[in-house]
């Protein structure tokens, strides 16, 4: 029996499983998960993942006949790090360890790259047995989130490598140098390396995992991006930031960013930015469209790529069982219907209200930032299709707001970026009832209406006189209607419910308000004294629920966490309205934040208080990195070193 082997019980999920701790390398499609010591233990969400398949759910070294303790790790990037332990072979007694192990793991476009590196500094020939115990599920990734576990494949042995298939995908593990044995029990595989050092030798071993998927004729897969292509984002900054957190931030966000990037596959020139790991790595309307607005400053050309991708997958019929409609952008689009729990949503959906108008909106934007007018319009027909839902479809019971009912069982009940069920609450806790009309949804709606109007105008196109009135009703309809006061001040509801009542309750959601042009200068500074009070404002970003309701929750995910993006988006609005300590307060506040998290901010987290002296603390399966969190904090980083914000 081995003295040491980095093994742990195989552990049963019945929730999705924590993610703050793990250690992620990222180039998208691929991902790879493990704990702190480098090892990829089975029964998880330990694995490296590519195109939403489980490569490998095992990866874990163990020495023979030495005691290995992990010392720690370093990331040499967003995917690349390293992992080291020291390892005292059987009978040696020197004081100090003699040998160090060090785990040098990549994670490239298609491939997963782990080099083993032994150094002797012993005075003698140590001689050490390596064993590399391997296995893959080929897991489903939704099936990885709901918990659930599935035995692992059984491997097909040669004399260098390990191979696994099912249902027409591949994976494979080879081995540099061949491996004195290759051995298989039940479903793992085991790989035994004999290593003579000598004194001051080093010896490598270098394994490499890959995958094939199956065949993809509908084209939902989409495709990682070279090094050589991926855009350097950080190449387009001015200079780099004057203060170190301020650096650190942004060059840990940047980095993530360009290993984000995907490919769409109907034309790979375009780019987008995939939502967030491991999750995530596909298609999102509203993510996608939102972390494009955030990097405008940054590189307009992952707009422009972004645009075109979700304007070839425009609705161009009603289908309710995808929640499709002639002219809407999607939500996300999926290999295979995703299964969650009790939701299910199918492989192309369109279950969000806010997708086509941020699409209108950032065509402006974008034509601003420099995408080429031919670009721009080569996208006329899809500007002209979107705006045409609006008035065809957004507002379906006729009372002139911008308002969802999911038409899918299994669906997105809320279809807002606080999409989960429980988001949208009543000062007194209570769930708001749909169909709702979202107050930071109206905003988007202003925005797309006077924006359209203006490339209506700009292209010699009918129709915008019309824009500008409709936006103008929706203006006053508004003001009259969505606005409440309580003990800090005056602020608009987070909606209107079935009943068309005010949903009272201050959130997050009025920061998304600030810049549309939806507000006068006296809304606009009324929201900006009711956002900073300590309800809100917890010191560390914009809480997504008043402390203040009965439903706040600082760890939950929409009732009282903090997401950056969010925080962002309204450090942004505040500067566009000309409240900059607002905005200030609430941008250093996310910067103190992401020093917890090493400066690679996750998807959200709690909505502790730095006024009380709490520590900021993680969401335990929340995404990270994340792109709009990335995004975000490009953003307020930008926005504090007084650079110009996006339009």
């Amino acid at each position: 029996m081995p003295i040491f082997q980095m093994e742990a019980a195989a552990v049963s999920y019945h929730r999705q499983p924590a993610l703050h701790d793990s250690v992620t390398l990222l180039w998208a499609p691929g991902v790879c998960l493990s704990t702190d010591d480098g090892q990829i233990r089975a029964g998880g969400l330990d694995g490296y993942y590519r195109s939403d398949r489980r490569v490998l759910s095992r990866l874990d070294v163990e020495l023979e006949d030495a005691a290995a303790v992990p010392l720690g790790h370093r990331m040499t990037g967003a995917a690349g790090a390293v992992f080291t332990a020291q390892v005292r072979p059987a009978g040696d007694l020197s004081d100090d360890a003699t040998v160090l192990m060090h785990r040098y793991r990549d994670v490239g476009p298609d491939t997963l790259t782990e080099r083993v590196h032994l150094s002797s500094f012993s005075a003698e020939q140590v001689t050490v047995t390596l064993r590399v115990r391997c296995a893959s599920d080929l897991a489903a990734m939704h099936r990885v989130r709901s918990g659930d576990q599935l035995d692992p494949v059984a491997p097909e042995l040669g004399p260098a490598h390990v191979a696994w298939s099912v249902s027409g995908y591949t994976a494979r593990l080879t081995a540099d140098p061949a491996p004195l044995a290759v051995e298989a029990a039940g479903g793992t595989a085991e790989l035994t390396f004999r290593i003579d050092l000598a004194p001051g030798q080093s010896s490598v071993i270098t394994m490499r995992a890959m995958s094939k998927d199956a065949p993809d004729p509908e084209a939902r897969v989409f495709l990682p991006v070279a090094a050589d292509d991926r855009p350097v984002l950080a190449g387009h900054l001015l200079r780099e930031p004057t203060d170190p957190r301020r650096r650190q931030l942004m060059n840990t966000s940047l980095q993530d960013l360009e290993h984000m990037v995907l490919a769409d596959p109907q034309n790979p020139a375009d780019r987008f930015l995939a939502a967030g790991s491991p999750w995530y790595f596909t298609l999102f309307g509203r993510d996608a469209l939102w972390s494009a607005q955030l990097l405008l400053s940054i590189d307009a050309g992952l707009a422009a790529g972004t645009l075109r991708a979700l304007a070839r997958r425009q609705g161009r019929q009603e289908n309710p069982a995808t929640e499709e409609q002639p002219g809407k952008i999607l939500h996300e689009v999926r290999r295979e219907t995703l299964r969650v729990g009790n939701m299910v949503i199918p492989p192309v959906y369109y279950g969000t209200i806010d997708a086509t108008l941020l699409w209108i909106r950032l065509l402006h934007d974008a034509s601003i930032a420099g995408m080429p007018e031919a670009e721009v319009a080569a996208l006329l027909p899809n500007l002209q299709a979107a705006l045409g839902w609006i008035l065809q479809y957004a507002d379906a019971d006729g009372d002139g707001f911008v308002e969802y009912l999911s038409s899918v069982r299994g669906g997105l009940a809320n279809q807002g970026w606080k999409d989960t069920p429980d988001a949208v609450r009543w000062a007194d806790g209570r769930r708001a009832t749909a169909p709702l009309a979202l107050c930071e949804v109206q905003g988007y709606a202003y925005a797309a209406a006077t924006k359209g109007a203006a490339l209506l105008d700009a292209f010699g196109l009918p129709g915008a006189a019309r824009w500008r009135e409709w936006a103008e009703s929706l203006q006053e309809r508004f003001r009259k209607t969505f606005w409440l006061t309580d003990e800090f001040g005056r602020y608009p509801a987070i909606a209107l419910d079935a009943n068309k009542e005010p949903v009272d309750g201050a959130a997050s959601n009025m920061g998304h308000l600030l810049g549309t042009g939806l507000l006068t200068a006296d809304e606009a500074r009324s929201i900006a004294d009711r956002i900073v009070k300590p309800d809100l404002n917890c010191g560390f970003g914009l809480r997504t629920l008043s402390s203040t309701s009965d439903a706040f929750n600082p760890l939950s995910y929409h009732c009282g966490s903090v997401w950056p993006h969010d925080t962002a988006i309204a450090v942004l609005g505040l500067a566009a309205e000309g409240e900059h300590a607002a905005a200030r307060a609430l941008a250093e506040g996310l910067l103190a934040a992401a020093e917890t998290f090493d400066h690679r901010l996750p998807e959200l987290f709690a909505g502790t208080s730095a006024k009380e002296c709490q520590p900021v603390v993680p969401y335990a399966t929340a995404c990270r990195p994340q792109a709009w969190s990335a995004a975000g904090a490009v953003a307020i980083v930008s926005y504090l070193e007084g650079w110009s914000p996006a339009p």
